[in-house]
């Protein structure tokens, strides 16, 4: 023993001292000074650079067997289940030893030389899975469990140039060189060397303990599949080796831990021999013989010892040799070592003592169990450097199992599998791994060698046959009984015979041999330099006995000489051949659930939260609404205040309760002379007044509960007086000072209950007009035969009140309301008098009746008559001048806001006048009659409207409605006339109102007015739908052709990114995967990129102001671009929904999906080191920049689309525009968003460059204008609540009538702009604008232009201006015909049109439009007084009547309302004599109710047939221009003049 560890010593010390033969001239320094081998196998071959190289496809020795010739797996029924073929080839008794007496250690050094040479387990992408269905009735893997379970595979690696074409099959990945080249030990790249290195003395970083290797620090760097006894997952106590497979066992793990020594050992004493050598001269060196050690010993040791024989000897470096591992061994042949693998590994120490194991149940066992052994975390057998050294030895000294077709069941029943079926089976995943490589058939690999053919199934190994028959038997029957269709490995194993058969043989030794005889850099080829001759003798004589002796603690008697071998005499033999029956049991199978139930719950209020994003925003404007609201109405408070005089206040103050749900409203209560009791609010308005006088007696309820400070005042015939005081001494005094004025309780009595019952007793104000109008309804169903249940019911109220509303009378204010007037009106006064017959001041129900029965029945006569007693006083049948003054001012009264007083008194004279009454004291019902008898036709239709039952009369009209028309003056009957007389003013200048009159029984008909018979009706009904369908495309062709290119774009590009991840994504991985919601989230985040930039250009003002002068107005419609500006964006937000759900669908997937698919689809954020766990779905949404810019976007966007509806834009346009500020975020977390998309390539910015572009240019002209002072001018209050500004006019301010701009005022913030319609002409030397105070902004715009505070501050605040922008109405110019619909403040644009018409007209400016036809819709005349006057100066300007104005007074009564009718006598009267109208004072026609836009289109069709296209543009309220849009195309769909619309709502 001595000798021979001398001898060893001497060996080993010989060839360090060898080492230094190459650098005995090198300087102190002494570089590298050889060829220093790649570690990723490049350039191994100088002519073929990849050859050999990491990352190179294998290399096939036959033709690829695929069931489509390229790629597609051959499987079955084609072929048998792997699992069906392990049961039945595999599975054995275990406990036979190896018959050539092979150690374990030499199995498993096999497994570290395989690992040298082949890693090609990897999974590929994108993710193709064939997974193994576990057959019925398998005895571990329960076939009957729920869900069933499958043994996972993952198709492996496969080179992507390859599996396109039959010429071309798929061909796997080899991620190690084939070179023997010490990748198990330093890695396949440089990358991985260096993490390897501790850069200090040429070593490899160790751990805690010199002689273990460090402990993995996390990373890609070892492969970390899960533990499948624990379900430990992550790199944690791995061990850092360049085999990024050496964890998969502790026995693997054990060989790199010696190889890892044995570099250490080598570099120590290099170092010892060459202190001033550097890190990187040591580190190579001992890299080089290391290499050179390993391939000796794996060629020339081990693979005889494996094979046994030898491989030929060595001839030399063959260049043209590829060393190209085969899918052959790499799939088969190389996993023959399964059959040598015990189930557990003995552990000894030098004294020949084999070490017990703690099993987990207390027991305890001879071994170390395989199938508990693998990706070990801080395995607590392999703690120390000296488990190790023990592991070694106790391999050393196991016998293996015995070379035959038997696998154990560690490795064919509880092979480690996934973390969702943590058990797997070695065979079937190795017969599955040939599936996927596409190896050929047994019979065609025999064939290929050059080995005779089988005849039958017992050829395959005679003597096994002879021994178990059934086994060939039943492998027979499940091939099919077909030799030509057994697959390789099955075959392998079952010819094997104490060693591996013929094909794994020959399989192996042509690897091994090509590998040598195809290196460069092999240890034995002098020709590379790297070794002298007595290097390489040295070499060779260095056996892995040598290494373990170098590296461990053990002496050389403490193992034998040939370590791969253990013999008789051969030192510490094994207790015996282990059996799987004395070793703990394997642990079962287990699954994990990826998605528990806490991440469950968290996902789930996650999404929640999300989805709360609109509340929230909601909540937010809603309340930014209230503030907004309250400081306005506060705003107008202080207003009135201020106007208001405060006089000293008088009478009980107290809280009057107003019913149920409403809140109490703060009031004064004073008693006056006569028992008048009124009911005024804090600012002395009076808003009820009551007569206690005429009361016989009264009811007083007091409550006796709670503070005892309410009040109930019955009041008979209307609705009660509730009262909340402060204090009950409040109460009391207020009721004593009632019993002192009235006279004592005998006329009121007082009564106390429960606050409750007071209030359930009060009649509220609510409840009595209800009740009121349900008595008016009965009292028509009575006249007009309405049925009963069409006049509404008392339900919901108590009977009892019931029978006191109907007991009660009508008192004159409810009267008047019932009549929509106000109980002052003369008119009321006189109907109530004539109605009250008993005049005791209210109307039953039969008085009520009988005035509306003449009303609603009566003839002309009848109704004359009535009027006229109205006001005959004294019953004398005579009226007196004064008397009939105030019959007609009974009428024109209502027009109180139309007409002055003294416009009033001049309609009564001129109606006197022009009946001749004005010399007449005394006026008989015959000459009222006859004043009114050119218009008993109108008086024979007229009624008295009552609120709530206007449908009620029109629907018992016989006539039809009428409806005014425009026509040219022609020769008509004398009916016709008497009939438009009534609106004809006078000039009229042949351009008369016609009203289309229907038939009526008894008399003739009138000849109506009929149209030119058109062709479109004689068609069918399809037909004219088809007319219709080709007038709107032609109407709309602009809109449809932008529409259609827009969403077209979306469409494509969306189509476009689905059919890719859907189809073509073959990369990604997404077919396998997450394909519904990948789809739908790249489709939609494609359409999105397209509309979120190019909604930018639908607002750039600028741009489009300037494009509209252009030939481009012909093809774009301009005037819609706000619209598609909301269509976009309302589009792109649902798109914003869709992406969401599509990406909550993916994150769900994601969480739940290995990190091997997760590795494929996001191979520049994730790579796969093997752990399979998913990343948790906090990390998606809150660890990466996609996932928070995400959240972010959708809180964003939710408070812009909120604040952008139209009910808090208008409450709050401040708040609006901020949140529409935000845009600019939007599109930076939008760039971002992309740009650190996890799936693909940036694309946004593509989209968003052009137009960005555009709106950068659009914002920074109106930014170089928009903070320039304009001084205000002149500035006028003006009735309605409108603002007159006039300005001066910037330098080179040129704009077209119709045009806008938007102003903001210094004083109340220089940041907020508003947008206005110019009113003045593009020829006046300033402009103008009138602006009405409607909301918050514009009330305080008001204040601050207050001529008395703009006096009191040295001058109006100043102004800053950002235009003009255009809009449709600039256009009017372009047709010959154009009409201007105005309503309210929209009349603003057509002020600077009218203007602009009239200043054309009167220098001969040539223009295209031949007539304007304005129309003015106003509640009043006097609303908008300072229309009028622009209309007056047009009036007296239009010298060639180029416009005809129509105005629409809609403050009026039902057309055929009785005043209304009366009203249009006063009207035709003042036109004849006056030549004006009584209510504006133009001579522009005046109207009362709606305008009829169908009727009047239809009339300018015929009064201009030879216009093709006539302009409608129309400014108001969107009410207004809906009816507009739906008269032109009703017009439009007819086959003549075509009304293009232009609108602008506010």
């Amino acid at each position: 023993m001595p000798r021979a560890n001398m001898d060893l010593r001497t060996r080993v010390w010989g060839a360090v001292v060898l080492l230094t033969v190459t650098t005995v001239n090198c300087n102190s320094k002494s570089n590298v000074d050889w060829e220093v081998q790649r570690y990723d196998g490049w350039y191994n071959n100088l002519a073929y650079h990849n050859r050999g190289a990491a990352g190179e496809s294998l290399t096939r020795l036959l033709p690829a067997r695929y069931s489509d010739g390229v790629y597609q797996p051959r499987g079955e029924p084609e072929l048998p289940n792997p699992r069906v073929v392990s049961n039945v080839v595999a599975r054995g008794p275990s406990g036979l030893s190896s018959s050539r007496n092979q150690t374990v250690l030499s199995l498993f050094f096999g497994y570290h030389v395989v690992s040298e040479v082949l890693e090609a387990r990897r999974p590929g992408c994108p993710p193709e899975f064939m997974h193994i269905s576990v057959p019925e009735g398998d005895p571990v893997f329960h076939w009957n469990a729920t869900p069933a379970p499958l043994l996972r595979f993952h198709r492996g690696q496969w080179d992507h140039d390859t599996g396109k074409s039959p010429n071309n099959p798929r061909t796997q990945v080899n991620h190690v060189s084939s070179w023997i080249d010490g990748s198990s030990v330093y890695g396949s790249s440089s990358s991985v060397s260096d993490a390897l290195r501790s850069f200090s003395g040429g070593l490899l970083a160790s751990g805690a303990e010199s002689k273990l290797p460090r402990e993995s620090r996390g990373g890609s760097l070892m492969w970390s599949a899960p533990d499948p006894s624990t379900n430990q997952i992550g790199p944690h106590g791995l061990y850092e080796l360049g085999n990024a497979w050496a964890n998969e066992n502790v026995f693997t793990l054990a060989e790199g831990v010696v190889w890892f020594r044995y570099h250490n050992y080598l570099a120590s004493q290099l170092h010892q021999l060459h202190p001033d050598w550097s890190d990187d001269q040591l580190f190579h060196t001992a890299r080089k013989r290391l290499i050179a050690t390993l391939q000796n010993i794996a060629v020339y040791e081990w693979l005889p010892s494996y094979l046994g024989k030898s491989l030929p000897p060595y001839q030399g470096y063959q260049k043209h040799v590829d060393p190209g591992v085969s899918p052959e061994f790499a799939a088969a042949a190389a996993r023959f070592g399964l059959t040598m693998a015990p189930s557990g590994v003995y552990m000894r120490d030098t004294s020949c003592h084999y070490k017990m194991f703690a099993n987990g149940d207390g027991r305890s066992s001879p071994a170390m169990r395989l199938c508990n052994s693998f990706w070990s975390r801080q395995n607590p057998n392999l703690r120390t450097a000296q488990d190790v050294d023990e592991l070694i030895l106790g391999m050393s000294s196991q016998i293996a199992e015995r070379e035959d077709n038997i696998v154990v069941e560690d490795l064919r029943d509880y092979m480690y599998g996934t973390l969702r079926f943590s058990r797997s089976d070695a065979v079937a995943m190795t017969i599955q791994r040939g599936r996927d490589f596409g190896l050929p058939s047994y019979s065609e690999v025999r064939d290929a060698l050059g080995l005779s053919p089988l005849d039958t199934w017992a050829d395959l190994n005679p003597k096994l046959n002879h021994t178990h028959p059934q086994l060939f038997q039943d492998l027979s029957a499940l091939y099919g009984n077909d030799l030509s269709r057994l697959e390789l490995f099955p075959a392998g194993l079952l010819e094997s015979e104490g060693a591996p058969g013929p094909v794994f043989s020959a399989l192996i030794a042509d690897q091994f041999q090509r590998i040598r005889n195809g290196d460069r850099f092999w240890f034995e080829n002098t020709q590379n330099g790297l070794f002298t001759e007595e290097e390489i003798m040295s070499i060779r004589n260095t056996t892995y006995h040598d290494i373990i002796i170098a590296v461990t603690t053990a002496q050389p008697g403490d193992i034998q000489e040939n370590v791969f071998f253990w013999g008789n005499g051969d030192p510490c033999p094994q207790p015996g051949q282990l059996l799987s029956s004395s070793l703990p049991l394997c642990t079962p199978a287990s699954s994990t659930d990826f998605f528990n139930s806490a991440s469950k719950a968290g996902f789930s209020i996650l999404i929640i939260v999300l989805f709360l994003f609109p509340v929230v925003s909601f909540l937010v404007a809603a309340g930014v609404a209230y503030f907004r609201t309250y400081r306005f109405k506060k705003f107008q408070k202080l207003s009135r205040a201020g106007m208001k005089v405060d006089g000293p206040s008088a009478g009980v103050t107290a809280y009057e309760w107003q019913g149920a749900g409403e809140a109490c409203r703060p009031v004064c209560v004073e008693l006056k002379d006569k028992l008048l009791l009124e009911v005024r609010d804090p600012l002395s308005v009076l808003l009820r007044s009551l007569t206690l006088g005429t009361q016989s007696h009264l009811t007083i309820l007091l409550s006796s509960d709670r503070k005892q400070n309410t009040l109930l005042l019955k009041v008979p015939k209307e609705y009660d007086l509730v009262l909340m005081f402060e204090e009950e001494e409040q109460r009391g005094e207020f009721v004593h000072l009632l019993q002192t004025s009235v006279g004592g309780e005998e006329r009121m009595s007082v009564r106390r209950r429960s606050e409750k019952e007071v209030l359930k007793e009060a009649v509220s104000r609510s409840q009595r007009e209800q009740i009121v109008e349900t008595f008016i309804r009965h009292a028509f169903a009575q006249v007009l035969d309405i049925e009963k249940r069409d006049a509404g019911d008392l339900g919901g109220v108590s009977s009892r009140k019931t029978r006191e509303a109907l007991q009660c009378e009508l008192s004159g204010a409810e009267f008047a309301s019932a009549l929509g007037l106000k109980p002052a009106s003369l008119f009321v006064q006189s109907m109530f008098t004539l109605a009250d017959k008993d005049g005791n001041g209210y109307l039953s129900m039969q008085e009520f009746l009988d005035v509306i029965a003449i009303f609603m029945k009566g003839t002309p006569e009848e109704k004359s008559r009535l009027l006229f007693s109205m006001h005959d006083i004294d019953d004398d049948g005579c009226l007196s001048r004064d008397e009939f003054s105030t019959l007609l001012r009974s009428f024109i009264e209502i027009s109180s806001s139309c007409l002055s007083k003294s416009q009033a008194e001049q309609v009564i004279q001129a109606m006197l006048q022009a009946a001749g009454f004005d010399a007449k004291e005394q006026i008989t019902w015959e000459d009222f009659h006859l004043l009114l008898k050119d218009h008993e036709d109108e008086l024979q239709f007229a009624q008295l409207n009552i609120k709530g039952m206007e449908m009620e009369g029109k629907n018992r009209m016989i006539r039809q409605n009428r409806v005014s028309f425009i026509i040219p003056q022609r020769t008509r009957s004398q009916a016709e006339k008497k009939a438009d007389s009534l609106h004809s003013p006078a000039g009229s200048d042949g351009l008369e109102l016609r009203r289309r009159l229907g038939k009526r029984p008894g008399q003739t008909t009138a000849r109506l007015y009929v149209k030119p018979q058109q062709e479109r009706y004689h068609r069918n009904r399809v037909q004219q739908r088809v007319q219709q369908f080709k007038r709107f495309v032609e109407n709309y062709r602009r809109h449809i052709v932008c529409f259609c290119i827009i969403y077209g774009i979306t469409a494509g590009v969306a189509l476009e990114r689905c059919w890719y991840y859907g189809l073509q994504a073959v990369s990604s991985g997404i077919p396998e995967t997450s394909a519904v919601g990948v789809v739908v989230s790249r489709g939609s985040a494609a359409a999105i990129s397209f509309l979120f930039p190019y909604m930018l250009l639908t607002v750039c003002r600028n741009l489009i102001t300037r494009c509209r002068e252009t030939f481009l107005n012909r093809y774009i419609p301009f005037d819609a671009a706000i619209d598609f500006h909301r269509i976009m964006a309302m589009s792109a937000i649902v798109l914003t929904v869709v992406h969401s759900l599509g990406h909550v669908v993916n994150l769900y997937v994601l969480s739940v999906s290995e990190l091997s698919i997760l590795a494929c689809l996001f191979p520049q954020v994730l790579s796969n080191n093997g752990s399979e766990m998913p990343l948790p779905w906090t990390f998606w949404f809150f660890q990466t920049v996609p996932g928070m810019t995400g959240i972010l976007l959708l809180l964003v966007l939710s408070f812009i689309y909120v604040f952008a509806s139209r009910y808090f834009r208008r409450v709050s346009f401040r708040g609006f525009w901020l949140t529409h500020y935000l845009y600019s975020i939007v599109y930076v977390l939008t760039v971002i968003h992309g740009s650190f998309g996890l799936l693909q390539q940036p694309r946004f910015f593509i989209y968003l460059i052009p137009p960005g572009l555009l709106f950068l240019l659009d914002k920074l002209i109106s930014l170089s204008r928009k903070k320039v002072d304009i001084p205000v001018l002149r500035a006028e209050l003006l009735p309605s609540g409108v603002t007159y500004l006039e300005f001066k006019r910037p330098p080179g301010f040129a704009y077209r009538s119709g045009q806008w701009v938007r102003v903001a005022c210094l004083a109340l913030g220089s940041d907020e702009y508003h947008p206005f319609t110019l009113t003045s002409a593009p020829h006046q030397e300033t402009l103008s604008l009138h602006i009405r105070a409607v909301g918050p902004w514009t009330s305080q715009l008001r204040h601050c232009y207050d001529p008395d505070r703009a006096h009191g501050m040295g001058g109006y605040p100043k102004l800053y201006l950002d235009g003009p922008f255009g809009e449709g109405h600039q256009e009017w110019t372009d047709f010959e015909v154009s009409v201007l619909v105005g309503a309210g403040i929209g009349v603003t644009p057509f002020a600077s049109i009218l203007k602009d018409l009239v200043f054309k007209s009167s220098i001969k400016f040539k223009v295209q439009c031949k007539k304007v036809y304005f129309i003015w819709v106003t509640r009043t005349q006097r609303q908008f007084e300072w229309v009028s006057d622009i209309i007056r100066e047009v009036e007296e300007a239009d010298t060639q009547e180029l416009v005809s104005v129509h105005i629409y007074i809609t403050q009026l009564a039902h057309k055929f309302d009785l005043r209304t009718t009366m009203l249009y006598v006063c009207e035709r009267h003042f036109q004849k004599v006056w030549n004006r109208s009584v209510f504006t004072g133009l001579r522009s026609i005046t109207h009362f109710g709606r305008p009829p836009f169908t009727a009047f289109f239809s009339s300018l069709q015929e009064v201009h047939p030879e216009v093709k296209k006539i302009g409608v543009f129309s400014c108001g309220p969107p009410g207004l221009t809906k009816n507009v849009e739906k008269a032109c195309q009703q017009m439009n769909k007819r086959d003549q003049a075509h009304f293009m619309h232009h609108y602008e709502n506010f």
